[in-house]
């Protein structure tokens, strides 16, 4: 699999420092998107968190994430987290190096006590130092949160200038494109106390560095109680690579309630899954695969979207009226932009491959974000989507009412679409996932095709 190189360049390495006037937790900026362009090291927020060891915990988790390969652990993991800054929130977002674990703290504004919050985008410095203070945090006094350099041109000059460079697979930057896809299709299923979510988190297997998460467990929503089951009967929500979950259990000490949210239903099979940690001032996300082996990378979610043939145009037309929103209302937008709501929609997918797109479960919403990093061509990260512009180019496609062969001679295979718009095809990829990774190439040629024959008829 391909990757980028993604350079961090800090002008000091992020710490919690004390001094007579208390304790701080300065995280430091690379270089990230604003409202007037890229800056190097750009600065959102400087006062106060206003339930600091919750925040610290939370933050720990985003930060365990980010460190860690859920399968095949023994591999080392090292993406900075990034956070954007919406005005009135502050949202920390990481992966895991397997790219199947997406985590997400939220800081609202009942969160932050200080200045205004700005805008923009950028990696913040996460470091083993750091990661170890976070751990000891504690008790109820205040705790300063600085977001952004301080002083730039005494650190610059002192030499705690900090770079750092790690691979950035192609997948991760896909893996945030489908999660955002995902997550707009999940419901919420189940919420618990914090005590009851502890007690089935307790109840999984531990991960560990030898065992990875391999577990499959399901549990079934009664009441404000989760009970395990063994198998997805009827109303279960399905917990893959259970493992992953553990991490959360520190975080449940603070927490004042647990939502689960997952497909309305996984038809049996495994499904993925999200958990969200209502704390107070913030809320902690962690969204999983289909299984620990399985990252979101290839589900395939977006690419009905990018195949669409006046998506890349709308979503040209919808970036110009993203300014860092925490909330993007499809229907406010769809208005400004004079597009229907499912036009909106492939859009923001699209806008999603490059980074620019996130969703809140909580808030049932969209928001703008920008990563800090070269998301390069949407078209060039998903072979599938490439495969199908190239069949259509060469003319393989032929269109039968509902049918449609795709490929030369004995290579050809029948696309079938049945009532409900539902697609199928007798290709070996299409046999293996039935459709659960998304559409194959053959699929999305034929609808590219009929898209436009459709588009010349009107």
């Amino acid at each position: 699999m391909s990757s980028l190189t993604q350079s961090y360049a800090y002008l000091d390495a992020s710490a919690v420092r004390e001094s007579a006037s208390g304790r701080s937790l300065a995280l430091e900026t690379s270089g990230g998107a604003t409202p007037v362009g890229e800056e190097a090291n750009p600065r959102f927020f400087n006062g106060f968190l206003t339930a600091p060891a919750a925040a610290a915990t939370a933050l720990l988790a985003v930060a365990d994430v980010a460190a860690t390969r859920y399968h095949r652990p023994r591999s080392a993991a090292s993406l900075d987290p990034v956070v954007t800054a919406s005005g009135d929130r502050l949202r920390m977002e990481s992966f895991s190096g397997c790219c199947g674990v997406y985590a997400r703290l939220d800081v609202l504004a009942p969160g932050l006590d200080g200045d205004d919050v700005g805008h923009g985008t950028t990696n913040v410095d996460i470091n083993v130092p750091l990661r170890q203070a976070l751990a000891r945090l504690g008790g109820l006094d205040p705790l300063r949160l600085r977001v952004g350099p301080e002083g730039v041109a005494a650190t610059t000059l002192d030499g705690r200038f900090v770079e750092k460079k790690a691979p950035l697979p192609q997948r991760w930057l896909r893996g945030f494109a489908e999660a955002q896809v995902l997550g707009a299709g999940f419901v919420p299923r189940a919420e618990v106390p914090p005590a009851q979510a502890a007690a089935a988190l307790r109840s999984l297997p531990r991960f560990t560095l030898t065992s990875g998460a391999r577990t499959t467990r399901w549990v079934v929503p009664e009441g404000h109680t989760l009970r395990p089951v063994s198998r997805p009967v009827p109303g279960a929500v399905c917990l893959p690579g259970a493992e992953r979950l553990t991490g959360l259990i520190p975080v449940l000490r603070h927490a004042t309630g647990v939502r689960l949210y997952a497909p309305a239903t996984a038809g049996g099979e495994d499904a993925a899954v999200a958990w969200e940690v209502a704390l107070p001032g913030m809320r902690l996300t962690l969204l999983l695969s289909r299984s620990a082996s399985r990252g979101f990378s290839g589900e395939g979610g977006v690419l009905d979207d990018l195949a669409t043939g006046t998506a890349e145009r709308d979503a040209r037309r919808l970036a110009e009226l993203l300014a860092w929103e925490a909330e993007l209302d499809v229907s406010v937008l769809s208005g400004q932009a004079g597009l229907a709501p499912g036009r909106v929609r492939a859009a923001l997918t699209v806008l999603g491959a490059s980074g620019q797109i996130g969703y809140d479960l909580a808030e049932e919403a969209y928001f703008h974000r920008h990563l800090p990093c070269a998301a390069g061509d949407a078209e060039a990260r998903n072979p599938r989507l490439r495969g199908a512009r190239a069949l259509v180019a060469e003319g393989t496609v032929r269109l039968d009412g509902a049918l449609a062969w795709v490929g030369k001679d004995d290579h050809a295979h029948m696309v079938r679409v049945d009532g409900t718009g539902r697609a199928s095809c007798t290709c070996p990829w299409w046999g293996r996932h039935r459709g659960g990774r998304g559409p194959c190439k053959h699929v999305l040629a034929a609808r590219m095709v009929r898209d436009t024959a459709k588009g010349s008829e009107r």
